[in-house]
């Protein structure tokens, strides 16, 4: 990479993260159903921890410096969320061919044997929007791992018309943040037990975006 791109890349990541940093620190936050979450990392218990590509906007801000492992894609999308997020302390996997992906299982792998945080993006990076992808579900069967959906909403916002339809939300705007229920996904499921499984929780993380949109209606 040339330096002038490079010089580039830099600009954005910090651009991006005093925007997103200053957007979180002006938002009136509440959040809501954190205790059980915080008693599962104090016990270091491994969280995969599910948003909405669509519900992505709050995100690096809100779980920044808590360690968390991303798998990032290496669009041009892609590197400009790396370039906010590596100054939040979280660690970046990237890839997208099948070697590449293996790598990244292994090491999600590692990181929540170990009691550590993985976050997914379960319709990403091109959707379909809200169908949930069945990865962080084996995840969760090899590791023991507890998945957690998450949501946000918030009052002064904006929808992109995209095809995960983003939510962006403006300054000083009140935002409510949702953990869900943890859940453990059975180890012994498989065929449609685990197809059953999938759309149970694919449907939990679509109702929390409507309970959080409920708070502003």
């Amino acid at each position: 990479m040339s330096v002038l791109k490079e010089f580039k890349w830099r600009f954005i990541g910090v651009l991006g993260r005093l925007i997103l940093w200053l957007l979180g620190k002006s938002a009136r936050l509440v959040i809501i159903g954190e205790d059980r979450y915080n008693e599962l990392r104090d016990q270091n218990k491994p969280v995969v921890i599910l948003v909405w590509h669509g519900r992505l906007f709050l995100g690096p801000y809100f779980f920044r410096k808590r360690g968390s492992l991303a798998f990032v894609s290496p669009s041009e999308d892609g590197e400009i969320l790396v370039r906010i997020i590596e100054g939040w302390g979280y660690k970046i996997l990237r890839g997208s061919s099948s070697h590449s992906v293996a790598k990244a299982w292994i090491q999600m792998n590692k990181e929540l044997e170990k009691g550590g945080e993985v976050f997914i993006v379960p319709d990403g990076p091109k959707g379909p929007n809200r169908k949930l992808k069945i990865g962080a579900l084996k995840l969760s069967q090899q590791t023991g791992a507890y998945v957690v959906p998450f949501s946000f909403s918030a009052s002064r916002r904006k929808i992109l018309s995209s095809w995960d339809h983003f939510l962006l939300f403006y300054p000083f705007a009140k935002v409510v943040a949702i953990y869900g229920k943890p859940i453990v996904v059975d180890p012994d499921l498989s065929g449609d037990e685990l197809e059953r499984e999938r759309q149970r929780i694919e449907q939990i993380l679509i109702d929390l975006d409507s309970e959080a949109d409920r708070h502003f209606q």
